[in-house]
Formats: C-alpha cells, sequence, structure tokens
C-alpha cells in the first residue's frame, strides 16, 4: 500500500498467500478444528475485555474480528498487502469494527512499547525462517505487550507434513517425500513444487523448540498445547466434523491430549501461552 512500511518478506511465502484462499481457510475442511480450538484456548488466557489486542500476522482477520465482537480493541498488523486490503474490506461493514489495519512487519512493529495487554501471533513464527528473526519477533511482541499481558503464539509441528502426507497418501509424490525429509532433519519447509497444497516456505518447530524461543524472548511460559490432537489426520474428518455427535468426540480427545507431551507433535498445530511478567 502506498505510504505504508514495505515489510521484508520471502518472495515465495508473498507469492503463496496472494493465491492460497487464506481469508476462508479457517472456514473449510480440517481447519475448523484449528479455529474453534485456537478460540478456546484464547479465551481460557485472555484478559478481560475492554483491552487492547495486537494481531500480528492476522491476515484478513479471522480472530482479529472475532475478538473485537469479543469487546476488545483489536489492531491488525499482516505483512501480506492483499491480506490486509481484504481485512479492511470486511471492516466496513463489521458490527465491531477493527481499531486498526496495517501492513507491517512481525520483526518491527509500528506500535509503541507497553500498549497491549494481549498480543497474538499465530502465523509469523512459522514464516520466519531464520532462528534470529523469530527471535525478533517475539522480542518485539515483549516490547510492546504490557506487563502481565499474553502472548499467544503459533507454531507448526515439526512432524505436521509427514503426518499429513500419511492420511492424504502424499507420498507417493518423491518431490513430497523429499520436502518431509528436510522437515524432519531441521524444520525448515521449502516446497519448489508450486503446489499450494505442500504450502509454503516455513519452519516447523518442535514443541521443545517453541517453549525455548518463547522463554528466551523473556515471556514466563503458561504452556504450550496441541491444538487439534490427532483426529486433524482422519481421512473422513469432514464426516465426523458435520455429525454433532461425532464432532464432540473429536474436540473431547483434542482437549483431553492437549498437554500430553508425548503426542503434543501430532497436532497440525501448537500454540504458546506465554506473560509478560510484571514490573
Amino acid at each position: 500500500m502506498t505510504g505504508e512500511f514495505s515489510p521484508i518478506v520471502d518472495p515465495a511465502i508473498l507469492a503463496f498467500y496472494n493465491q492460497a484462499p487464506e481469508e476462508s481457510r479457517l472456514e473449510t475442511d480440517r481447519s475448523q478444528l484449528e479455529k474453534l480450538r485456537t478460540q478456546e484456548l484464547i479465551l481460557r488466557h485472555a484478559p478481560n475485555p475492554p483491552g487492547v489486542v495486537l494481531d500480528v500476522g492476522g491476515a484478513a482477520g479471522a480472530y482479529a474480528f472475532w475478538l473485537a465482537d469479543c469487546g476488545f480493541e483489536v489492531h491488525l498488523l499482516d505483512a501480506t498487502p492483499r491480506l490486509v486490503d481484504v481485512a479492511r474490506r470486511r471492516n466496513e461493514g463489521a458490527p465491531s469494527p477493527l481499531a486498526s489495519c496495517r501492513v507491517a512487519d512481525a520483526r518491527a512493529h509500528p506500535v509503541a512499547d507497553n500498549s497491549a495487554s494481549m498480543i497474538l501471533l499465530l502465523g509469523p513464527l512459522y514464516h520466519l525462517s531464520d532462528a534470529t528473526d523469530r527471535r525478533d519477533a517475539l522480542l518485539e511482541a515483549i516490547r510492546v505487550v504490557q506487563p502481565g499481558g499474553v502472548l499467544f503464539a503459533a507454531g507448526i509441528s515439526r512432524f505436521a507434513s509427514a503426518l499429513d502426507g500419511l492420511s492424504r497418501e502424499l507420498f507417493r509424490d518423491p518431490d513430497f517425500a523429499s520436502i518431509v525429509a528436510r522437515d524432519l532433519v531441521d524444520g525448515h519447509h521449502l516446497n519448489p513444487t508450486g503446489r499450494l497444497d505442500y504450502f509454503t516456505t516455513a519452519f516447523f518447530h518442535h514443541p521443545d523448540e517453541l517453549r525455548h524461543e518463547v522463554t528466551a524472548a523473556g515471556f514466563d511460559l503458561l504452556n504450550v498445547y496441541g491444538i487439534e490432537g490427532p483426529s486433524w489426520m482422519l481421512p473422513d474428518f469432514d464426516e465426523r466434523w458435520n455429525d454433532p455427535a461425532r464432532r464432540a468426540i473429536v474436540l473431547q480427545v483434542a482437549r483431553a491430549l492437549e498437554l500430553e507431551p508425548s503426542v503434543l507433535g501430532c497436532s497440525a498445530h501448537l500454540l504458546a501461552v506465554g506473560r509478560k511478567p510484571a514490573r
């Protein structure tokens, strides 16, 4: 956008989000489980509204508009101009409008120190492949959040592509198998195929790595949760999700296993919750 800060974004990531329908992803398929469980975990730890929320990497506002409806003053920041434009259009008719929508970089917020009671990083950490960049994003988060304020930082599991490939039988493609082999070695996910369903450049966290990064930035770690549990891998997920009784079982298992260390990595997504120490 003219006159706005232009974040430094990996061209592959920018190209992906210019093509992939991220603005509707959480309303379809297995992502519905991700959304509902993320909302549950946020509500469990969020301060009471009103308060200022920074949704950094908020895309087109899937969580931002929900939090605004909950009574928070929400500022959305994202590095992809297309998605910020979608959020701005949505904001024009929103019953609870966002306070602002900006193009910004997670490593350098246009936000004052100690200005937010809650900050969401539900995308930036897995799109910053370099550990130094992830550290900088978390240091920015602790700078802008108030003492006692809460951080929600998402990661993609180190094992997500392997489990997705098993569920969808993608290992028949040698290119996919090669991508997974690299994921499992060091977490660096690279997709040279152009297939959107193989995702884009990213870093996939081991749960212990996510814990370490959050605490190294100075947050008091409350927990690292497995968001979905194992049910997202089921080939008949849609059928189960669309049946209220079977959906309840999917959620029951996700909640029961959310903190079990031996199965955390079976979730496609992890959520670290931290608190900035009080002065």
